[in-house]
């Protein structure tokens, strides 16, 4: 038998039929045919493939088979990512970040097992490759980095990212205080710096919002989904969440998305590090703490964060335009938020709201209040409009 039909006979038997005895039928066919390694290698490069034309980026992919299958899964998945993309086209900065972050050869190198149970893990991730839907496409809006490698702002990103990152790891609120206040400084300047920018150096070929997507993941999703959502809305952007693949999508402009993609990371580590904080003194207090406390906390800590967020948004941006000697600053702003929105609706034509589950225990929602009132928001001028 050679070795492509070997393969195509294991895929006809296995891929469109989930029934576990198909499974080890096509396994066993593998398994017993060397030769088709390379040919099986090829075909899920091709899936790979496949899933980038459906609009999936390799961290989405990597994202759903952790969700659905296991390491051994997320290994092969990673291999097959970094074997197909010296065969791909550029893709932006965004997806050449993710493909940094995809484990190398080394990490991605399976445990040694047998060839039987190897070509049925293999088989099992390609039957999830094959059934992935499309997704909503991110490239066509990218914005281009438009030479930004060595300019000043990408340093201030860096300040920003060192700053937020001591302020999540420091033991003194004081000093956290101060971090995050400065990070939140930079993060103002640096969006409006980025509109004014863009409305004037290039007149002739207009910024357009980007898009991406920031994984939202177990547990308490729908309260991180909300946690997310309040960070997207004060920073001038608008996220949709997909609860079964595991993500929000964030529409914006450049800037704005970087400022959420950090934010949110460190509110979340804020969050998590102030829930077990609360979790223990509720056991020194003789009160057993639950799923529901843990939910609850995460819940009131998003509330209470987007309403103090959003309060920063309208009182920094009121200060920009005061303090702005452009006059076109006001007009930049109201242009660029009309972009944000169409782009958001040509994306989803179709969206629905969903109701917060779980919130029910008052504790928790006390102590994630007090929490989200102690986060590290800043008091200066907060994420300002791009």
């Amino acid at each position: 038998m050679s070795t492509p039909r070997t393969v195509d006979r294991a895929f006809e038997t296995a891929l469109y039929d989930t029934a576990d005895a198909a499974l080890d039928t096509a396994a066993s066919l593998l398994a017993a045919d060397p030769a088709a390694d390379a040919e099986l290698a090829r075909r899920g490069e091709e899936f790979v493939a496949t899933a980038w034309r459906r609009g999936w980026q390799p961290a989405d992919l990597v994202r759903i088979v952790r969700r659905e299958l296991d390491d051994a899964h997320v290994r092969l998945v990673a291999a097959l990512i970094r074997a197909q993309a010296p065969h791909d086209r550029p893709r932006g900065h965004r997806w050449a970040a993710q493909l940094d972050d995809v484990p190398d050869a080394d990490d991605t190198a399976p445990p040694r097992t047998d060839r039987f149970s190897h070509a049925t893990a293999v088989l099992e991730l390609y039957r999830l490759l094959v059934r992935l839907p499309g997704l909503e496409p991110l490239e066509a809006g990218e914005a281009p980095r438009r030479e930004r490698g060595n300019r000043p702002e990408s340093r201030a990103l860096a300040r920003i990212r060192a700053l937020l990152a001591k302020a999540e790891a420091t033991g003194y609120p004081e000093e956290a205080e101060a971090l995050s206040a400065k990070a939140q400084e930079l993060m103002a300047r640096h969006s409006v710096d980025e509109a004014l920018l863009a409305a004037h150096a290039h007149a002739s070929s207009p910024d357009t919002p980007g898009a991406c997507r920031i994984g939202v993941e177990p547990p308490y999703e729908q309260a991180k989904a909300v946690l997310l959502d309040a960070v997207a809305d004060a920073n001038h952007c608008r996220a949709v969440w997909n609860e079964p693949f595991g993500f929000s999508t964030v529409v914006g402009f450049e800037a704005d998305l970087e400022a959420v993609e950090l934010l949110y990371t460190s509110l979340l580590v804020q969050a998590e590090a102030a829930m077990t904080k609360a979790e223990a003194g509720q056991r020194a207090g003789g009160r057993k703490r639950t799923k529901t406390f843990r939910q609850s906390f995460l819940a009131a800590y998003a509330h209470r964060a987007g309403t103090r967020l959003r309060a920063a948004a309208e009182a920094a941006t009121g200060a920009a335009t005061d303090a702005a000697a452009d006059a076109d600053l006001l007009p930049v702003l109201a242009s660029r938020e009309v972009a944000v929105t169409d782009r958001m609706e040509r994306m989803f034509p179709e969206t629905a709201t969903t109701r917060l589950r779980g919130a029910a225990d008052a504790a928790g929602w006390t102590e994630g209040t007090r929490a989200a009132d102690a986060a590290r928001v800043g008091h200066h001028r907060p994420l300002g409009r791009g």
